[in-house]
């Protein structure tokens, strides 16, 4: 439930914010602006020029031209839209790392509960991982009452050019207006009314710390490229018309006969004016592999500074090998792992503790808050586990079993929730049930070593276990033995049925039976003698 005090982000006390009336809801300046697309004719002068003037805090142009760059090169869009959706991973809230206590884990699992009722949560997710490549991403909140709680009614991705950074004691992000207050631009992000995740590609100032700071020049040399080739192959394989016309022509007449240089390179066919020549020289040639190697090592030069390599991103396919694939892939899952360290640091602070601190789930504030978690640990080789933890626990290694839940990738059973099991093997059937579960030449005295707890069991007690483990096979076995002595007409029909009861019985077999027999039924009237002698008690 809210309170009327709060503590702040910064963990000092704060007034309840206002959460009705989202914050951009009134700047409609902002809503209506249009973008100015700079990569419209974009040049290498024109190109410094946007990034010089971002250095010194005019950054519409800049992020104007990111966006430009991610909708128009397909390959930037498809290696980001990579490394963007490596982050969207199954998530949870859990208690403070060190030693929670029972109220912290509560209200973890209480939160847990509450973010998973926002609508659309893995596309909140994909839109903070726009700032990867921008340098930073911020996500409106607007707030709403759902029974007694406030939750996010929408969390809206914003675009950048929306905001200014103001240099102080640190870089602080604020709405792009045109008031001044203390000769500070813009207005201050609301509290607890923003998901701001700023990601770091590079140490430094915010405004040259963006990814596609680094692909700014190579998106430019291979726009160049790609037009350059688009010319080439437009003119390719037409030879070179040359048109003569008489000195007296006048100006119409020229351009009478340039049309119909045009027409005749496209439609092969065309008129001109008598008096005028028309030549044809060799047909335009050259090479398309000289485009096409500054558009690779464009692209190449792009998936090392999105992901780390080229070989899984399919630029380099000549050298690329499922060996080195792999490598490469390594090095995309710690760009990944990074990545999401970062997500979690921002969400924790400026969404679960939004939640947390506003339905007083953080009473000591965002030090002891529940975390955000995205779980980007990869299951391990089930077949792998299985044969090794076996082995490790017989020499002495005691993992723990939530440590083998996390590796495997198997969720811990919720209180009450049915769980798999291995199915119970039955007591083999009959004789031959009792003579695989009991070899012959197996010593009688080893019964007791391997029953559990048979050393610390009361006689009359390991007794009736006996009894009751056996019973399954001895009773099946007696329904046999007496369904044939009732069919039988005489012994040698008894002895001939009990052959074929087991017919692969050896003798020895045979005669380790009635050994054990006897001595079991020695044993056993030893027993109630001694019982009946007061000899044994029950302990």
């Amino acid at each position: 439930m809210a309170t009327s005090r709060i503590l702040g982000p910064d963990g000092q006390p704060m007034k309840m914010p206002d959460l009705q009336t989202p914050q951009t809801a009134h700047l409609t300046a902002l809503q209506r602006e249009l973008q100015a697309h700079p990569t419209r004719g974009l040049t290498p002068s024109r190109l410094a020029t946007i990034l010089d003037a971002a250095e010194q805090g005019e950054l519409t142009a800049q992020f104007e031209l990111f966006e430009d760059m991610e909708e128009k090169d397909g390959h930037i869009a498809s290696e980001m839209n990579k490394r963007r959706r490596a982050c969207i991973l199954e998530w949870e809230v859990v208690p403070p790392q060190k030693s929670p206590t029972p109220a912290e884990a509560k209200a973890a699992a209480q939160l847990d509960e509450l973010l998973q009722e926002i609508p659309d949560f893995e596309d909140v997710l994909f839109d903070v991982t726009d700032a990867i490549g921008k340098g930073f991403a911020c996500l409106e909140i607007e707030w709403h009452r759902v029974e007694r709680f406030w939750l996010p009614k929408t969390i809206t991705h914003r675009p950048q050019s929306w905001f200014v950074l103001h240099r102080g004691y640190r870089q602080e992000l604020r709405l792009r207006t045109h008031q001044h207050v203390d000769g500070v631009p813009g207005q201050a992000l609301q509290p607890f009314g923003w998901l701001t995740h700023v990601h770091k590609a590079k140490s430094g100032y915010l405004e040259r710390s963006a990814l596609f700071r680094q692909l700014v020049w190579t998106y430019l040399f291979k726009n160049y490229s790609v037009g350059d080739l688009a010319e080439f192959l437009e003119i390719y394989g037409i030879p070179l018309r040359v048109g003569r016309y008489p000195t007296s022509a006048s100006e119409a007449e020229k351009l009478t006969l340039l049309r119909a240089l045009a027409a005749i390179g496209h439609n092969a066919a065309g008129i001109i004016p008598e008096g005028m020549m028309m030549e044809f020289h060799n047909a335009a040639t050259g090479d398309p592999k000289a485009f096409e190697l500054m558009i690779n090592w464009c692209e190449r030069n792009q998936s090392k500074v999105i992901l780390g390599a080229t070989l899984t991103s399919g630029a380099d396919g000549k050298s690329s090998t499922h060996a080195l694939g792999k490598i490469h892939d390594e090095v995309r899952k710690d760009l990944r792992d990074a990545d999401v360290r970062q997500l979690n640091t921002t969400l924790t602070r400026d969404l679960v503790y939004a939640v947390a601190a506003l339905n007083g789930l953080a009473p000591e504030g965002p030090r002891r808050s529940p975390q955000f978690q995205l779980n980007a640990q990869e299951t391990e080789d089930l077949t792998a586990y299985s044969e090794a933890l076996p082995k490790l626990v017989s020499i002495g290694v005691q993992p723990t079993v939530k440590w083998a839940h996390e590796k495997l990738g198997i969720p811990m059973p919720q209180d009450g929730e049915p769980v798999l099991q291995q199915p119970a093997q039955p007591m083999p059937f009959g004789l031959a049930g009792l003579r695989a579960a009991w070899p012959a030449d197996a010593p009688l005295a080893a019964l007791a070593a391997a029953t559990p707890g048979a050393a610390a069991t009361p006689p009359q007690a390991m007794a009736q276990q006996l009894a009751a483990g056996a019973a399954p096979a001895v009773t099946g076995w007696l329904a046999q033995i007496r369904a044939l002595v009732e069919r039988a007409q005489s012994l040698d029909d008894i002895r001939n049925g009990l052959e074929q009861l087991l017919p692969d019985m050896t003798l020895d077999q045979y005669a380790a039976a009635m050994a054990q027999a006897l001595a079991a039924a020695q044993l056993a009237g030893r027993y109630e003698v001694l019982q009946e002698a007061g000899g044994l008690g029950d302990g």
